[in-house]
């Protein structure tokens, strides 16, 4: 549960502007998570998240996740035929054979955003929260 909602966390402040424990608290409990302000402020602290102007900011990602999302678009560029988007889903079309090592780069990468992957043959259902989080998740994917 903890992973889940640390990653529930920075992905909410990577898609939006949060100021305060409440905002994000309710964000959160939107996607079906609870938690104490105390929770909440040490999951904060523990992920590096610090407070500025324009509220939340998560902290620069560590040079394993780059070379991840490198491999990530090594991967997308490898197998990625089509995408397409039906309300919070994002349906990545594959050749075939290539969903499942797709699939797997995108748990690996732990976009913000992403909540899983289901893989057939030559296609990947990927789950966000709401519809806009989809549209961004294809438009990221459509960049690599």
């Amino acid at each position: 549960m903890k992973s889940r909602r640390q990653r529930e966390i920075l992905g909410l402040i990577e898609s939006r502007a949060l100021r305060t424990h409440a905002e994000l608290a309710a964000a959160l409990a939107a996607r079906g998570i609870s938690t104490s302000q105390g929770t909440l402020s040490r999951d904060l602290r523990q992920l590096g998240i610090v407070k500025t102007a324009d509220g939340y900011a998560a902290p620069a990602r560590p040079q394993a996740e780059d070379a991840t999302r490198s491999a990530l678009a090594r991967l997308v560029a490898q197998f990625l035929v089509g995408v397409d988007t039906a309300q919070n889903l994002v349906i990545l079309h594959t050749e075939p054979g290539g969903a499942n090592a797709l699939a797997q780069g995108l748990d690996a990468a732990s976009l913000p955003g992403i909540i899983g992957t289901l893989a057939g043959d030559d296609t990947i259902f990927v789950a966000t929260a709401d519809g806009a989080t989809a549209g961004r998740v294809r438009a990221m994917l459509e960049e690599l």
